[in-house]
């Protein structure tokens, strides 16, 4: 028996190793103790010529390394030798049946001259000069025919035949069923290669595939990854013995596989919100991420479950046997958690090849007791646990490789159980960690690697396509980026302008402190302004860096949630009040002191009072003189009323944390170790507040690092200071500032035109390089009034998805040219809820989808705040919730339900408390009479998007705008339009956006800073990454005119023929100025 691995590249085929020489396959392959080598790319002109010249004929068919060209020829006899046959990989991209199909497809050859008229039949088609695996404009069966034609004895095979993307069975280009690929010539297919995402057990889910024969190879992009994926054969040595056994099964003893978890697209997912789903957990979700709505790239276990017609387990008759096994470089580093590419593990490799022989015989044969004395008792436990598939296995998703897991972290520290003595008396001084290399933070190389690309188009959001990437993951960096990541400094400021690469930037400093410059992870804190993003922040960190468990010694979070740590650790209580109960205490206050004021604007102002309180001797001794007698009366009743229930809002957890600081508390200032490197997110969006609590967090520290973009500061209405980075160059003058200004997101139209606008803004002129490329003008569209606005939004909505009439077409051919939009490609945002709220009657009237994005008004009615109250109360009830805050929630609903009422429910309800909220809410709807309640029924439709009605309230309670989605019918929608506020859009992007109510008064509004509302403008352009639409009525903007002329085209509705020829709208059947009610 023999191992062929017969699908390999080239250093001639894009992101490959430039160590795939012939010398180098040769000598790794009799290192793994592969026989049969595919040569690869044999359609590259250069690398046939090199063939030609290197290899020359052995048996049959077959060739072998000239003896010259062999490295360590004493390393085997020459019989031993590795053969090669001609192989090569081509790609076949074209339509069919009003699809794209992409299409790989592996060649064999039986000798290189066959080679040479393949390619020159090739060559008078495609460009076969430029890649070693070449593009070509060819269908599969005309491909097919050509090789018959030329070669009558060459073997053609479906290459990775389950991948989304370049497959026969591709979810996303391929086809249902081979005929539909081939078509007459189907019979010419003998075998198929499964890809290294599926194993023969899922194939055999398909009664279609009996008839061929299921082959596996490595399609290796360099030498390390040459026979990850193989077959076994017992045939005859020679070309017609492979091709017998490829065409009748006879001499194909079996496959070795990779545990197809491993695989880049095992499951469902989204790479790059870091979502990955089983197949039935995507149907639940309707194949959208629920991230960012965007389309899940199905898994190959998903796409096999559609075409399948057996269950699982199933076996046919004549299954071939299969082995599942891991490169021993990766068994070596998973047994003694270290890096795949670190010196050590390579070391040990070296030795373990060298006593006990090739990789393939330790994997598969070498006794278990021989390799534990040569090699110790983890790695051959580690080799005894795959040999018995005793491993954990993380799914791989969306082109990020999954993993296998051997041992747990605890296992690899205590081998055999027994605790280490230095493990357990460890201690280091800071020079020693700085010198001293963990396990797991050696220098990582992993070509094609499952880790997000640290490039500047994936810190910026865009998907880098390089499969392999270098060791000094820095190199893929913009110069900016790169000199953010690793600059040492006592202080610095990153401006990071829209699209830059902001978050992935911060990610990349945090991996370059630890892995560059051996920071312990402990005396790091990275500081976000939601729960949401922290969690988001410190999954990235899990997946991007290699040491695991110094990931969980960072410390990431919110400033409130920080500060509620630090309180803990001093000893104090903190009983925060929700935003419920200090709702119905404002509304109470304003209701008994005549103040004609809304609670949320109270209560910010009650916020804004408390900053100056607390700040008052560093900013001057006077405090709150602006303010009037009557308010001054009930702020300080709040304040009354907070100390008297022993409550804490979030402005007091603040004021109370820098206090202590500023106190010298000694619990306090030990907390502060692990702010010697101070990261801070969003830094344009800080309070006053805040950035005192920076400054103090940062008295001891080494480094602060503010990461964020003043153009982008929109949250003055909250008490956010826009001036903050003026002031951190004032306070600390030796900081040093970087700008980031290549945006990876928007075209050239989009990004001139907002930095137009945005450059009206003192500061100078603003420039950003588009990387994105040329792209259409902004449209600036004028319309006869409000309501023409919305009617034209939802009218150009259907346009952008295909629901459009011939002249349009003929207007617009070269948006068709594009292919229609999915309605979760656009979104519509709207300066206030109110102005949102308009527009969702217009694409309801239209039966257009849409999703809700951000808080609205609705959810202060007292219809919406007595659910949550009941349901706060019904969740934490069973779960010790605070007795004060019980005692508030229930005086609460006693005075809108009734006590009596209030019990029967909670009876009822009790049982009910793990079912859905929008169920729960559904039924609480009817029980309390309130089913035709418009808030009420939004609240409900918000509840979808949660499991739980505890997730759901926490959401509710302490998200911010963006947190917050409700779909725009009574049931979700997968693929839908977002609406949302220009506030709620911030961090967020679309390939179309539109931008109504660009009118004077409404954008800016007239109550607010015109700074501040040209930064909002400015946010949601930056949102648009292809095509950007401002709608405008009566009297424009005056943000409209600091638009760029070259960038803008200018229609005006208001002269379109009403008799024009169109497709009928809802709108049509209502008169002017008329619309249905909802």
């Amino acid at each position: 028996m023999y191992i062929a691995d017969l699908h390999i590249h080239s250093r001639y085929s894009r992101a490959t190793s430039r160590d795939l020489t012939p010398e180098q396959l040769d000598f790794q392959a009799r290192k793994k103790g592969i026989r049969l080598l595919g040569t690869g790319d044999f359609t590259h002109p250069a690398w046939r010529e090199e063939l030609k010249e290197k290899l020359i004929p052995a048996e049959d068919g077959l060739y072998r390394l000239r003896e010259d060209c062999v490295l360590s020829p004493e390393a085997g006899a020459e019989e031993e030798r590795t053969r090669f046959v001609v192989s090569g990989e081509i790609s076949s991209i074209y339509k069919q049946d009003g699809k794209v199909r992409k299409v790989h497809s592996l060649i064999l050859l039986p000798g290189l001259e066959e080679a040479e008229k393949l390619s020159a039949r090739l060559e008078a088609i495609g460009n076969i000069h430029s890649d070693g695996r070449p593009i070509l404009g060819l269908s599969c069966h005309d491909l097919l025919e050509i090789m018959l034609e030329t070669c009558p004895e060459g073997m053609f095979i479906p290459a990775h035949i389950w991948t989304p993307h370049f497959s026969m069975f591709g979810a996303l280009s391929g086809f249902d069923r081979a005929e539909e690929c081939f078509g007459e010539l189907t019979p010419y297919i003998h075998a198929v290669e499964t890809g290294l995402s599926s194993d023969p057990p899922m194939n055999w889910q398909l009664s279609a595939l009996d008839r061929f024969q299921l082959i596996s190879n490595s399609d290796a992009h360099s030498p390390a990854k040459l026979g990850r994926e193989a077959n076994l054969l017992s045939g005859d040595l020679s070309y017609y013995g492979l091709k017998q056994a490829m065409e009748t099964g006879e001499g194909l003893d079996g496959t070795i596989e990779f545990f197809p978890e491993e695989g880049k697209y095992h499951f469902d997912g989204h790479r790059k919100c870091h979502i990955c789903l089983s197949p039935a957990e995507a149907e639940a979700q309707g194949g959208i991420c629920p991230v960012c709505q965007k389309r899940l790239t199905m898994g190959v276990s998903h796409r096999i479950a559609q075409l399948a017609d057996r269950p699982e387990g199933f076996v046919p008759e004549k299954a071939k046997p299969f082995e599942s096994l891991v490169p021993l470089l990766e068994v070596i580093a998973a047994s003694t958690g270290r890096s795949a590419a670190g010196k050590k593990v390579r070391e040990e490799y070296e030795t373990m090849i060298r006593k006990l022989g090739t990789e393939f015989a330790i994997l598969r044969e070498v006794p278990i007791e021989d390799i534990k004395r040569e090699c110790g008792y983890l790695t051959a436990e580690g080799i005894r646990r795959l040999r018995e598939g005793k491993v954990e296995r993380l799914p791989g998703f969306d082109g990020e490789y999954g993993a296998v897991r051997l041992f747990t972290p605890d296992e690899i520290e205590s081998p055999e159980g027994q605790m280490s003595m230095s493990g357990l008396f460890e201690t280091e001084t800071d020079s020693e960690a700085g010198n001293r290399t963990a396990p797991g933070c050696e220098k990582h190389e992993r070509e094609q690697s499952g880790e997000e690309n640290f490039s500047a188009k994936a810190l910026a959001g865009e998907p880098d396509k390089r499969a392999d990437r270098p060791a000094d993951f820095l190199s893929l960096l913009n110069e900016k980026q790169r000199e953010a990541a690793e600059l040492p400094s006592s202080c610095l400021a990153v401006i990071a302008g829209p699209g830059t690469g902001k978050t992935g930037t911060l990610t990349a400093r945090i991996k370059c402190l630890i892995e560059k410059r051996r920071v312990k992870p402990s005396e790091i804190t990275a500081v976000t302004f939601t729960n949401q993003a922290a969690g988001e922040l410190r999954e990235r960190l899990k997946r991007e860096l290699a040491n695991k468990r110094g990931q969980s010694l960072i410390q990431t979070g919110t400033f409130h949630s920080i500060c509620l740590k630090m309180l803990e650790a001093a000893g104090e209580k903190a009983d925060l009040a929700d935003p419920l109960e200090l709702s119905a205490l404002a509304e109470e206050i304003l209701e008994e002191e005549s103040k004609p004021l809304r609670p949320t604007e109270f209560l910010r102002r009650v916020s804004r009072k408390k900053t100056e309180l607390a700040l008052a001797q560093e900013m001057s001794e006077k405090t709150g003189e602006k303010e009037e007698n009557s308010f001054q009366k009930a702020f300080d009743r709040y304040r009354t009323a907070m100390e008297a229930q022993g409550w804490l809002d979030f402005d007091d957890l603040l004021i109370r944390t820098v206090s202590l600081l500023r106190e010298n508390c000694p619990a306090i200032r030990r907390f502060c170790s692990h702010f010697r490197y101070l990261l801070v997110d969003e830094f344009q969006d800080i309070s006053p507040l805040q950035y005192a609590l920076i400054r103090e967090w940062n008295k001891e520290g080494r480094e602060l690092f503010v990461i964020g973009d003043p153009d982008q500061a929109i949250y003055g209405f909250r008490g956010s200071d826009a001036e903050c980075f003026k002031r951190l160059l004032q306070d600390i003058p030796e900081t040093k500032v970087i700008a980031l200004q290549e945006n990876y997101r928007s075209t050239e139209p989009i990004v001139k035109a907002a930095c137009s606008v945005i450059s009206h803004n003192p500061g100078g002129e603003r420039t950003l390089a588009a990387k994105a490329g040329s792209g259409d003008p902004v449209r600036v569209v004028k319309a006869g009034g409000r309501r023409s606005e919305g009617i034209f939004t939802a009218r150009e909505i259907n346009r952008m998805i295909g629901g459009i009439d011939m002249l349009d077409a003929q207007e617009r051919g070269a948006v068709l040219e594009k292919g229609p939009r999915s309605f979760s490609d656009i979104a519509v945002l709207c300066r206030t809820n109110r102005q949102a709220e308009e527009m969702e009657e217009c694409l309801r009237t239209e039966g257009i989808p849409y999703i809700v994005t951000g808080r609205g008004t609705f959810l202060e009615a007292d219809t919406v705040r007595e659910a949550e109250g009941f349901f706060a109360l019904l969740t934490e009830a069973g779960e010790g919730m605070e007795e004060t805050a019980f005692k508030r929630t229930v005086q609460f609903l006693n005075r809108r339900i009734g006590g009596e009422k209030l019990l029967q429910l909670l009876e009822k309800y009790r049982p009910m408390a793990g079912k859905k909220p929008a169920d729960l809410l559904k039924a609480w709807m009817g029980d309390r009479d309130l089913k035709e309640d418009e808030p009420l029924a939004r609240l409900a439709s918000m509840a979808m998007f949660h499991k739980t009605m505890k997730d759901f309230l926490f959401t509710l309670f302490w998200g911010r705008e963006g947190d917050l989605k409700r779909c725009g019918k009574k049931r979700y929608a997968a693929d839908a339009v977002s609406l949302m506020t220009l506030h709620a859009s911030k961090g967020l992007e679309f390939p179309a956006v539109i931008i109504p109510g660009m009118r004077k008064g409404s954008l800016p509004l007239e109550t607010e800073q015109a700074e501040e509302e040209r930064r909002l403008f400015y946010v949601g352009m930056t949102r648009a990454r292809e095509e950007l639409i401002l709608v405008t009525s009566g009297e424009p903007s005056p943000f409209l005119g600091e638009l760029p002329e070259v960038e803008i085209q200018n229609e005006e509705l208001a002269g379109t023929p009403e008799a024009r020829a169109r497709q009928m709208s809802l709108f049509d059947f209502f008169p002017s100025g008329e619309m249905p009610s909802a």
